[in-house]
């Protein structure tokens, strides 16, 4: 089992991996205004939590994303040298969209300030 420190370097290779593969794939529910959050690779490298953000199409997404797996996963596979390449499991964060939200909602509240 690797240590939390070698989980944390192969979660930065996978996002990088992925953050530059995922644009390239041809899929159309597949925008180019997606972006990867985070991911979060399970102690004994089996299942690869992806969490992915998009403004809207939230469900088209993770549809593509996940008929893009196998094409991810290869990708993966090829630049990361490990025994086993874990399983892509595709979660989609709306954190940016609520963030965007309350930020448009605090800036109509300070132009209804008076002076």
């Amino acid at each position: 089992m690797p240590s939390q420190n070698r989980v944390g370097q192969i979660n930065g290779e996978i996002l990088r991996v992925l953050s530059d593969r995922i644009p390239k794939c041809k899929d159309p529910r597949i925008n180019g205004l997606l972006s990867v959050v985070r991911v979060d690779t399970s102690g004994d490298l089996s299942v690869c939590k992806v969490y992915v953000s998009s403004f809207g199409g939230g469900a088209e997404i993770a549809k593509g994303l996940r008929s893009a797996s196998g094409y991810l996963r290869r990708e993966l596979s090829h630049e990361l040298k490990l025994r086993h390449t874990p399983e892509l499991e595709f979660i989609v964060d709306h954190s940016i969209e609520e963030g965007a939200k309350i930020l448009e909602k605090l800036r109509m509240v300070t132009r209804e300030e008076p002076s």
